[in-house]
Order: C-alpha cells, then structure tokens, then sequence
C-alpha cells in the first residue's frame, strides 16, 4: 500500500509539472493566449450585436412619374415604417433597375402618371421593384405590398376597403425565393477566404521551419518578387475552386450565371488577390503553422458573420458596417452576386473593384517590408 501512495504522488508530481510546463508555454505564446480571449469576445459581441435577421432601413430609390404631392407623403409614409429608406430618386425605372443591379439600392418604388386617378379608383398605387436574390430582405420589402394608407387620404368616400394591394411587386433575379440563389455565389467567397488566407498565411512560416530560408537569404530575389510570387500559383488553385463551386451549383441547384464568365472570372481573381496577401501579411507575423491557422480563424469567423453571407448586410448597425467593410469579403459578396445573379458587368462595380485593388497593393508593400530575408 505504501508503495502505491508513493506511485500515486510520484504520478501527481510529473502531472503537475506537466501543466505547469504548458501554462507558462501559453502564457509565454502571446497569440495563442490573444486569440482565447478575442475569438470568444468577438462571437459573443458579433452574434449578439451585430446579426440581427430583423431588417430594417433597406436601401430603395423612388420614381416620381405623377410629380403630385400625394406621391411624396405615400413615400413619406413609407419611410416612417423604417423598414426601407429612401437613398436615391430617379427619373426612369430603368435608371433605377441599373442601381438595382449595381447594388445601389434593393429595391424601386416606382408612382406612375395616373396615380391620382388610381386613388380614385381605389387601384394599385405604384409598383415595387424588389431585388429578390436575398431572400430575407425581399420578405421585409414584401410587407409593403398590402401597407393600409387610408390615413393620408382625406377624401371620406374613398376611405373603403379594398381587396387589392396597395403596391404590385415584382421580385427580380429570384422570383421563386430560393435560398440556393444567395447561397451559391457567397460560399465561393467564404470557401476562398478560408482556403486562400490559410495556404499563403502558412507560406513564409513554412519555408522558415523546413529550413528553406536558408537557401532564400542565399539568392538574389527581392522581398516583393518572393511575396509576389507565392501568390501566383494559388490564384490558379482558387479559378478551380471557383468552377468546381459554380459549376455544381448549376448542376444541383439550378444556379446559373447571368453576367458574363469574363466578369466572374475578373472580380475573383480581384478577391483572390486581396485573400492571398492578406494571408501573407498573417505570415509574416506567425512564429509557426499553428499561429498561422489560429489567426486564419480569427479572419475567417468576421468574413462569414459581417460579409453579408448568412445575415444581410442593412441589418447590421453602422459599428458592424464600417468593420464589413474592411473585410474582402464583403465587397466581393457584393460583386459576385452581382455578376452571377444580376448580370451586372465588372466595369460597372468602380467602388468595389477600386477597394480590391488598393487592399491587394497596400498588402503586398506591407508584406514585403514586414519581411525580412534573415533568420530570426
């Protein structure tokens, strides 16, 4: 019996060494440690903040073709509801299908000229034109279409009910309300942000813990020249990607691609771009794989939650916003659903393509000078 009690507190003994020797190797890993406290702080601010799947203050325009006061309190009665705000006018609706399409705006509260005449006859009052390829914000747009406005018009004998809607809606790009639709084209986004920072954010740390560093310090190649070339070969891995996802989404789910293959092909090499320097500039802070992986992660969960990819981007408060858009992945959610769904052309998305491009150079200076052709 004496012996086993010794046994036992021998076995207690080195345990506790263990954890002790693990505990201060934690501690010791400053990103480690960091990334404990921040992933789940920044879940629980961002599931608790800033998703919200109660839409509100959706992005329309207005088309004013009656030009009569009662055209602009029915948009201001609109408005009151705060579930759209009105961000742009315009003159056509095919000014406003454009913005439509572009992004602009999610829908297009289109007044024709006889809209007093309609009043009288209690028929639909105007049209609403509804980007339907999210599906949960044309279901908030959707609540418009039988609005009660008998409280703006005066009239006594015109105060009747009436079994027709206030507003025809006609829902663009995803008429059937699919939620594949949106899917599709934003889990290339999500599937190249998670494989793109991840191979290039463990590039550098790899090349240093094979010991391949050594033969780098030997040659004559410049910092950028090697940044610039350990993202070449994976933006040919991500256009497979790219196939591979919107080809089996056409094949499964029936997703086709309306915009032009060229223009799909340009916003993602664009995404791609920006994805791989991002995870370079990742590289060159990582002492090793594991920091690598960990900080991928730490990108990866804002990229799915604020990108617009699960919960729609005018849910989100204006905090949440801003830090969107500091994420590739938002803009180009934005422009691939844009091209896949809507036809738009590339050309057509200057906002978008101009922040890619600015990220991907600033990332690749950055990256450049972060490294350092040395052994640490």
């Amino acid at each position: 019996m004496t012996f086993l009690g010794s046994s036992f507190k021998s076995s207690i003994t080195r345990i506790y060494a263990i954890v002790l020797k693990e505990l201060m190797q934690l501690g010791r890993d400053r990103v480690t440690f960091a990334m404990i406290v921040m992933i789940p702080l920044i879940q629980l601010i961002m599931f608790g903040y800033a998703i919200n799947t109660d839409v509100r203050k959706i992005p329309i325009g207005v088309v004013d073709q009656s030009h009569t006061a009662i055209a602009r309190i029915i948009t201001e009665t609109v408005k009151v509801t705060q579930i759209v705000e009105v961000v742009a006018h315009f003159d056509t609706p095919k000014q406003a299908e454009s913005a439509i399409v572009r992004g602009d705006i999610r829908a297009a509260l289109i007044f024709p000229v006889d809209l007093s005449q309609r009043i009288v006859q209690r028929e639909v009052l105007g049209q609403l034109i509804v980007d339907g390829s999210d599906t949960v914000v044309s279901s908030a747009l959707l609540q418009l279409r039988n609005m009660p406005l008998d409280k703006i018009i005066i009239e006594p004998s015109l105060n009747r009910q009436s079994s027709k809607p206030t507003f025809e809606v006609a829902l663009f790009f995803n008429p059937s309300r699919r939620s594949q639709v949106n899917i599709i084209p934003g889990l290339v986004g999500i599937i190249l942000t998670m494989t793109m920072i991840l191979f290039t954010s463990a590039a550098i740390v790899r090349e240093r813990e094979q010991g391949n560093l050594e033969l780098l310090i030997t040659t004559p190649i410049k910092s950028l020249e090697l940044m610039v070339g350990k993202i070449l070969p994976y933006i040919i891995v991500g256009l497979i990607q790219v196939v591979i996802i919107l080809g089996l989404g056409y094949l499964v789910f029936d997703v086709g691609i309306t915009g032009d293959i060229i223009d799909v092909f340009f916003v993602t090499i664009l995404f791609i771009a920006a994805s791989l320097v991002l995870g370079l500039i990742i590289s060159t802070i990582a002492k090793n794989q594991l920091q690598a992986m960990q900080m991928t992660i730490f990108i990866l969960l804002p990229s799915i939650l604020l990108s617009g990819f699960m919960f729609p981007y005018e849910a989100m408060p204006r905090i949440a916003q801003y830090i969107a858009e500091l994420l590739p992945a938002t803009h180009f959610m934005r422009m691939i659903r844009a091209v896949v769904l809507k036809g738009a052309e590339a050309s057509s998305l200057v906002y978008d393509n101009l922040w890619l491009i600015g990220f991907t150079i600033l990332g690749l200076i950055i990256a450049s000078i972060r490294f350092k052709k040395r052994l640490d």
